[in-house]
C-alpha cells in the first residue's frame, strides 16, 4: 500500500491504528467521531468555492493560490496532522506546486483554530525517512502491541484493542 495522509497521521498518532489501517482492517465505519469528522469534510466543501480534490492517493481539502488547506475536526494531534499536511505539501511540491499549508480546526481545544505549516529542506528530509518507517510498519508480519492511553477512548478501534 502506498503511504497516504491518513497513514501517516495514524503513525504519529498510534503505531498500532496505522498498521491496522494499512492493512486494511477498517473499524471506522462504526465510529461517531469519524462519522462527525466526514460530515463537517462534506459540510465545509459545499460552504467553499475551492472543493476538494485528488491528486495520486491524496485528497486535498481546499488548495488556493497561497494556501493547501487541511481540515480537521478536532486540535487533539496537532503534530499528525502537521505531518499529513507535510506529505500533501510534499506532493504538490513534486509536481511542480508550491503552497504553504493550513490546518483548519473546526473544535479547537488546545490550540488556535488555523496553525500555518511550511515545507522546508529539513522536513522534507525528515518526512522521507517517516514514508520509509511507515512502509516498513506496514510490511510487519504482526500488529504493534497495544498501549492503552486516554486517547484511545475515541479511537474507532478501541473495541479491537482492548475488549
Amino acid at each position: 500500500m502506498k503511504v497516504n495522509g491518513t497513514l501517516i497521521n495514524y503513525y504519529f498518532h498510534c503505531k498500532r491504528q496505522c498498521w491496522l489501517h494499512g492493512n486494511r482492517v477498517n473499524l471506522e465505519d462504526n465510529s461517531e467521531d469519524v462519522k462527525i469528522g466526514k460530515a463537517i469534510h462534506e459540510l465545509k466543501q459545499q460552504q467553499s468555492k475551492e472543493t476538494e480534490i485528488s491528486i495520486e492517493n491524496i485528497k486535498i481539502d481546499k488548495i488556493s493560490s497561497e494556501y493547501l488547506t487541511e481540515i480537521k475536526k478536532s486540535d487533539a494531534d496537532v503534530n499528525a496532522s502537521t505531518w499529513q499536511l507535510l506529505l500533501y505539501l510534499k506532493i504538490l511540491k513534486d509536481k511542480g506546486i508550491n503552497r504553504k499549508g493550513r490546518l483548519e480546526f473546526v473544535e479547537k481545544n488546545k490550540t488556535k483554530n488555523i496553525v500555518y505549516v511550511e515545507l522546508d529542506d529539513s522536513k522534507a528530509i525528515e518526512l522521507e525517512k517517516v514514508i520509509k518507517e511507515v512502509e516498513v510498519l506496514l510490511g510487519q508480519t504482526e500488529v504493534p502491541a497495544a498501549a492503552k492511553m486516554p486517547k484511545c477512548k475515541k479511537c474507532a478501534y478501541y473495541e479491537y484493542c482492548f475488549i
